[in-house]
């Protein structure tokens, strides 16, 4: 429950600096009365500020008087500063109060005592995010207010208003509103859901770039990796058709051929050295045994005494030296014959050692060392094959690497849940705003159902022979004795009766989806052009609600008759310009 408990005014339009304070709570049905003394007293009612007190809850709770007042002119133009209005109420079980004031700015609301407000709007007085809290808590828009608790003859008739400001407020009324607070939230959800959205489109995207940049690096790899089994089976293929034709030449074989034929080369050589040593020492012998042979003659000249050339008779010591040296050669020439004919014998023993030479050995290669280089080939070959058979790809662990570390995989559970989540409440959001959504047309039938029942509860009582009734486009039908009519078509008195009952009704339903509301306030309503049988009615209504609901009913009024028909009397008395509030009520003892 909503109870509005106490207002305490100061500076605010009639009332001075001295503080007033008026206690609502537990007062019952108030005839709330005036007093003009600056008017000469004695009835005299009027300007008395007897709605300043109802302007105060207004301004205190929503910032605003009842009426289009410049909130410069709500501060009393005889001070001229410190206008505060303070409000304490209560609902479920928690304790508030609000401080709102001018010259200087204020705007303060404490919860539970404590100081609750936002700290950007402090000394702002209008501050938009404590505004919006206040009525939170108190579940209602300043329109609302007025509609069902400050009921006056300056506010707007509802059937007066412009169709879509009446639609605006029934809508609030019957929760419909609500779906457009919740449409709201449901837009931010909305709202945030696509930028997670973009962010997790950016998340896939981001990842499908890096796999797309990863494949095309794989695919790169692959292709160089490809083209290296290819020119290593190439190659491969080359150094096996190399060593095919390498083993057409069997090496071994070579290599034992060019050894057999160094050795054939030099018994050949040595032959070939003999056979000549032998027939150059053949020749030798040959012309020694002349020069032997003509040593002899010659010696056996010599010993006959006589030059062998001339002639003449040699003497004896002559003669000698001639044999001697004679001799002499002769034994040189015997001697190296001997020598020659030796080395020819043995000459002849070493080719006879050697032998028939045979056919020389097959060669393919010139040289040995061309033969070694077929065979280091051979084995050059064979290691390449094998080491290019058994060489490891240089691509297969960058491929892994990157598929294994690189490549991730592309997730679209989370993308997939979002946009579920964002198509769901794009659903409901139109469920919540389109006026053809069965949403609200159940609501509607529900609750509007249950307006039409307590709007013909009241206009019975008050009275009004009309049938009103709310349509289901949410318009309003007037109709008597067959006939529609306008608002305008009623009488005074018929308007205020009907005002009466459509607030009582709207704060029914209000009280029935909400929660309930100790105050109301009526000023007014029932001294303009309601005759005794319209205000009999309408008192009988307001003490019922006093009685069984626990109503605090402030009755603004000119009527001095109506002291006997209320609980309490709030006399509001204005003097050298001031009002001022009887804080003790008149109790009317029944």
């Amino acid at each position: 429950m909503l109870t509005i408990k106490n207002v305490t005014i100061k500076n605010f339009l009639s009332v001075g600096n001295v503080t007033q304070a008026v206690s609502i709570n537990e007062t019952g049905l108030t005839l709330v009365l005036g007093n003009n003394i600056d008017m000469g007293g004695d009835g005299s009612r009027n300007g008395v500020g007897k709605t300043t007190l109802i302007n105060a809850i207004s301004y205190a709770l929503f910032g605003s008087a009842l009426f289009n007042i410049k909130k410069s002119n709500l501060i009393n133009k005889i001070n001229n500063k410190h206008m505060t209005v303070t409000v304490d109420f209560e609902k479920n079980g928690s304790q508030y109060r609000i401080e709102r004031g001018r010259s200087p700015n204020v705007f303060k609301f404490y919860v539970n005592e404590i100081d609750n407000s936002d700290m950007t709007d402090e000394g702002q007085g209008e501050g938009r995010l404590t505004q919006v809290a206040i009525e939170k808590v108190i579940g209602m828009t300043h329109t609302m207010f007025k509609h069902i608790i400050a009921l006056n003859t300056y506010t707007e008739p509802f059937l007066s208003m412009r169709a879509n400001d009446q639609r605006e407020l029934i809508e609030q009324l019957l929760g419909i509103t609500q779906l457009s607070d919740k449409a709201e939230l449901l837009k931010d959800l909305i709202k945030t859901g696509k930028e997670r959205i973009q962010e997790e489109n950016y998340r896939v995207r981001a990842v499908e770039d890096a796999n797309e940049r990863f494949n095309k690096s794989i695919k790169d790899l692959e292709r160089r990796q490809q083209l290296w089994h290819k020119t290593n089976e190439q190659t491969i293929a080359e150094l096996e058709t190399d060593l095919l034709a390498l083993y057409e030449i069997d090496v071994e074989v070579e290599l034992e051929a060019h050894i057999e034929f160094e050795a054939y080369t030099e018994r050949k050589n040595k032959f070939n050295a003999y056979t000549k040593d032998i027939a150059k020492l053949t020749t030798t012998v040959d012309r020694e045994s002349k020069r032997l042979a003509k040593a002899v003659e010659d010696l056996e000249a010599s010993k006959e005494h006589k030059c062998y050339a001339c002639g003449q008779e040699i003497h004896d010591e002559k003669h000698e030296q001639i044999l001697e040296t004679k001799t002499s050669a002769v034994a040189e020439y015997e001697e190296q014959i001997a020598l020659d004919v030796s080395n020819i014998k043995k000459y002849t023993i070493e080719l006879n050692n050697i032998g028939d030479l045979g056919i020389a050995p097959r060669l393919f290669y010139n040289t040995a060392q061309e033969a070694y280089e077929h065979q280091n080939k051979l084995s050059n070959t064979i290691a390449s094959i094998e080491r290019k058979t058994t060489e490891s790809d240089p691509y297969q662990e960058q491929i892994d690497t990157l598929k294994d570390t690189g490549l991730q995989s592309v997730d679209w559970e989370e993308l997939n849940r979002l946009t579920d989540i964002k198509d769901h409440q794009d659903f409901l959001l139109k469920l919540l705003t389109n006026k053809d959504s069965f949403i609200r047309k159940r609501i509607i039938e529900q609750n509007l159902q249950f307006l039409n029942v307590r709007l013909d509860h009241y206009i019975t009582q008050l009275g009004l022979p009309h049938e009103v009734k709310f349509q289901s486009d949410l318009s309003v039908s007037i109709v008597q004795l067959g006939q529609d009519l306008d608002f305008d078509n009623l009488s005074r008195g018929e308007r205020n009766r009907l005002i009466l009952g459509l607030s009582w009704a709207f704060r029914d339903v209000y009280e029935s989806m909400n929660s309930a509301i100790n105050l109301m306030c009526i000023d007014e309503l029932i001294d303009s052009g309601m005759d005794s049988v319209g205000v009999e009615s309408a008192l009988t209504v307001l003490k019922k609600m006093e009685r069984e609901r626990n109503k605090d009913i402030l009755l603004i009024s000119h009527r001095d008759e109506l002291i006997g028909r209320v609980n309490s009397v709030l006399q509001v008395t204005k003097e050298n310009g001031f009002t001022t509030f009887n804080t003790e009520m008149e109790i009317i003892d029944k």
